[in-house]
């Protein structure tokens, strides 16, 4: 087994530039301080090419200073400069401007990516239709009720093929088909919105059911008031003149 492993860094951020260089020793612009537990203080650091040790308290005789500079966003580090790569990890930028490479939590991710893209395809390719509606609602909105229903599965699939998370989370989000019922329901004209967007009614004639919160979505607050004793009546009312 390779003693000495080479080591690839990579800045966290996106839009990185060409070059981006890190603090490489201590000043009061950009500090360099570590706490050691063991000896209670903290230590300084410095990046010299010709020391063994990231610690200005260890290094011996006249420092020769290096600089650290991400190229296209990464840092490859030989195994043999032991000594950057101490500096590396106890820098304090690490975890924040900069990260080490990992293979193994790239394939755990990816790994995890590909389990949600087969079980959200799974769901949409089972699911019923009124939910799949709902769902494809969410992402190109009122175009969906024009749609025929191979349209609606068609581009449900492809929805969860690109973004499994969301999909997943809005199969798990019950108020989703509560907000199409009432969608549909304005469209039908069973439901009335007023132009404010702030009060349902009876479309048939005019009678309020319901008056929306200040500052909240409409159909997200009716959605909401459908699971109240009163919203639950006019729900099964609204289910069987939708069917």
């Amino acid at each position: 087994m390779e003693k000495y492993k080479d080591k690839l860094y990579e800045l966290t951020g996106k839009n990185q530039p060409i070059i981006n260089k890190i603090p490489s020793r201590h000043t009061s612009k950009n500090p360099l301080m570590w706490f050691d537990a063991d000896k209670g203080y903290n230590r300084e650091l410095r990046y010299a090419t010709n020391q063994k040790s990231p610690f200005v308290d260890e290094q011996v005789g006249p420092a020769t200073l290096g600089h650290v500079a991400f190229r296209n966003g990464k840092l490859h580090v030989e195994g043999k400069q032991q000594n950057l790569i101490k500096f590396l990890e106890l820098h304090p930028l690490k975890g924040k401007l900069f990260k080490e490479f990992n293979k193994v939590e790239i394939a755990e991710d990816e790994l995890d990516y590909l389990e949600f893209k087969v079980e959200s395809m799974k769901y949409a390719k089972e699911m019923e239709i009124d939910q799949a509606e709902a769902i494809l609602r969410v992402e190109i909105g009122s175009e969906v009720s024009k749609m025929t229903t191979k349209e609606i599965r068609r581009d449900l699939i492809v929805m969860a093929e690109r973004n499994p998370k969301l999909f997943l989370n809005l199969v798990q989000d019950d108020n989703i088909m509560l907000r199409n019922i009432g969608i549909k329901a304005t469209e039908a004209k069973i439901l009335l919105l007023t132009d404010d967007q702030r009060t349902f009614k009876w479309a048939s004639n005019g009678r309020k059911l319901f008056e929306v919160p200040h500052e909240e979505h409409p159909y997200s607050a009716l959605a909401a008031w459908f699971k109240t004793d009163e919203g639950i009546a006019v729900l099964k009312t609204i289910e069987k003149r939708l069917n």
